[in-house]
């Protein structure tokens, strides 16, 4: 029998009829919130644990954290599309789900999976909060944004965002200046160091390793700017900051899993 088949003779059954799914009404204020960069409004969901309520929901699978994990998905993708729409930068969206849904592999309980939920969606509730203060850019200025977060790694240029525009670097300079306060290159430099801050947090990569991957010039150079902008050395921040594991999954570690 065919799975159309098959789904004709369940959809004829008693039994579904007396599943009811929620209204989408709450669903769409709560990825609204998220969006809005709602912080109490998400905080409350993942407080009252929305996220656990089975009534209204869908059963994807007859293993709990299974189903969990499955609804867990669509959530992350609903959330990744919708805050790209609101203006977070297309490669930030796709890499932080990217991220989150991998996670999912290394956990095994209904409350690990919760954990992770409540993790993701304030992460990206935060950040929206913060586009949502700052994003009065024209177009032009929002592709630029886009491109250098995508090319980070790599050396980037006034030349590179122009031609990638199609538009002449000094029309580029003074538009971006006029709508951001800052000029490219302060700008790609402040991404880079955020990016460095972030590895020095989160990994072992050693100085060198960091400058090489943000394509600063040189050890030295890295440090310099690093020191410029953070008011400290990359070492100095690296030990008062270092986190060498994402501690999520706290609960299940506890229990001797």
């Amino acid at each position: 029998m065919s799975y159309q088949d098959e789904w004709l003779l369940l959809e004829e059954e008693d039994d579904i009829d007396e599943i009811e799914h929620r209204q989408p009404t709450e669903e769409f204020l709560f990825y609204q919130a998220v969006t809005n960069g709602d912080l109490e409004a998400v905080r409350k969901n993942c407080e009252e644990e929305r996220f656990l309520d089975s009534e209204g929901v869908g059963v994807l699978s007859r293993n709990p954290v299974t189903n969990l994990k499955y609804h867990f998905v669509i959530t992350t993708a609903m959330i990744t599309r919708l805050c790209k729409q609101k203006g977070m930068e297309l490669e930030q969206a796709f890499r932080m789900s990217d991220f989150y849904i991998q996670k999912l592999d290394d956990i095994h309980t209904v409350q690990g999976v919760r954990n992770l939920h409540d993790e993701m969606v304030l992460d990206y509730t935060e950040k929206m909060r913060k586009i949502r203060r700052s994003d009065t850019n024209s177009r032009h200025i929002n592709i630029c944004k886009e491109y250098i977060y995508s090319h980070i790694k790599e050396r980037i240029t006034i030349e590179d965002l122009a031609d990638e525009l199609g538009v002449s670097s000094s029309y580029l300079s003074r538009l971006f200046k006029k709508e951001t306060g800052d000029s490219v290159s302060a700008y790609i430099r402040a991404q880079k160091i955020e990016m460095a801050k972030n590895l020095l947090h989160y990994s072992d990569y050693s100085m060198i390793d960091i400058a090489n991957r943000l394509s600063f010039s040189s050890q030295s150079h890295f440090i310099q700017q690093f020191r410029e902008y953070v008011g400290m050395t990359p070492k100095k921040y690296r030990d008062l900051n270092h986190t060498l594991q994402w501690d999520i999954d706290t609960e299940e570690d506890a229990a001797g899993k």
